[in-house]
């Protein structure tokens, strides 16, 4: 009996001090195999760089969590969450209500408006008139995808869809579409260097529509991993109060992602 209350004791220090008694293996955190720069992508050395994995790395220091970054294509990584192949999911995705159907998040960690971007040689806007007859390229299985063909289906020519954002771009670039709908945030980095700063130019944020481009990103998690959603969710908000959070995103931008 005394045996069994040193342990009930020592486990209910260990949550008071927030570390978990059932993980004893890593976290895997599921990362987008598809490379969506500057929040993600591999580097000469075949290393994972960008906003995101330091973010992430800065929350599992904090949360002093085991985690392994785990790449797992875009189209399956939800499935790969709620079947455990991953833990969480860090992938720029967005908070919507369809997505809540089948998984939980944390709070949102940063939020960017959703622009087009297109040919300098091509006049149009971010409007389905502005985008009449023209050829508009979005990522598969996005937010990008399922706005394009709610509000430009009708109008445009063709609402082409891409496995990777990369793909996207150098259509762009090579003229084979007219103009691609992205975050901002990954958009501004297309169009800060060559070849997208030669080719191309902001045409405008695109009406928001909270329904479908969500509250911001924020990092998936199983329905049922409450512990977890609130470790990473005190962690967040850690960083953001110590510093780590800003230092970080000084690296990568110049202006305030987290969308106050």
């Amino acid at each position: 009996m005394k045996s069994l209350i040193r342990m009930l004791a020592v486990s209910f220090a260990l949550v008071a001090l927030g570390v978990s008694t059932l993980r004893a293996e890593p976290i895997k955190i599921g990362v987008a195999a598809e490379p969506y720069p500057p929040f993600a992508s591999l580097d000469a050395s075949g290393k994972w760089v960008g906003w995101e994995i330091d973010f992430v790395n800065a929350l599992c220091v904090q949360a002093k969590l085991d985690c392994v970054l785990t790449p797992i294509a875009w189209d399956g990584i939800i499935p790969a969450l709620n079947t455990g192949k991953i833990d969480v999911i860090a992938a720029s995705m967005s908070i919507t209500d369809e997505r809540k159907k089948l998984i939980d998040f944390s709070d949102p960690y940063y939020r960017s408006p959703v622009r087009i971007v297109g040919l300098k040689s091509k006049k149009l806007e971010a409007t389905p008139a502005g985008l009449k007859g023209l050829v508009l390229g979005v990522q598969a299985s996005t937010t990008h995808e399922e706005y394009a063909r709610k509000h430009f289906a009708d109008a445009v020519g063709e609402v082409k869809i891409y496995q990777t954002q990369d793909e996207a771009q150098q259509d762009l670039v090579a003229g084979r579409i007219d103009a691609i709908q992205a975050e901002a945030i990954a958009l501004d980095a297309f169009l800060a260097e060559d070849p997208g700063k030669s080719c191309c130019e902001f045409k405008g944020d695109v009406p928001d529509d909270p329904e479908i481009l969500g509250l911001g990103a924020g990092l998936g998690l199983r329905k049922d991993d409450t512990e977890l959603r609130e470790t990473l969710n005190a962690a967040i908000m850690a960083i953001r109060a110590n510093g780590k959070y800003n230092e970080i995103t000084s690296k990568y931008f110049s202006f305030d992602i987290y969308g106050n």
